[in-house]
């Protein structure tokens, strides 16, 4: 228990040193590591470059990045606009009960 808030302190420390949060938490996370394993750094890096690796690898998280570079390119290249020109001309003339929609109405 003590060593969990131990950890906790030496990461929000780490993070009021404006250190990012995701640094923050590998160090912590290699140091409690480490720890655990009485002070083996050889097993605790194991640890994290295995971790990093199948993370990666992983299809879930390798799709977001393409998702978001098709979003860009059909920013970048108009289609966004056109295609809520369309929904529009299609279900604009629908009455809504969300008063956000009407401000979200494409310029002619």
């Amino acid at each position: 228990m003590i060593e969990g808030l131990v950890a906790l302190a030496a990461m929000m420390l780490l993070c009021f040193m404006r250190i990012p949060i995701a640094f923050a938490m590998a160090i912590t996370g290699v140091i409690g590591y480490a720890y655990m394993r009485d002070w083996n750094w050889t097993v605790a890096f194991a640890v994290v470059q295995t971790n990093v690796y199948e993370t990666g690898r992983n299809y879930t998280l390798s799709v977001v990045p393409l998702f978001l570079l098709m979003g860009t390119f059909v920013a970048r290249a108009g289609i966004a606009q056109e295609l809520f020109r369309a929904a529009y001309a299609f279900i604009g003339h629908l009455r809504s009960s969300s008063r956000a929609c009407r401000h979200s109405r494409p310029r002619p």
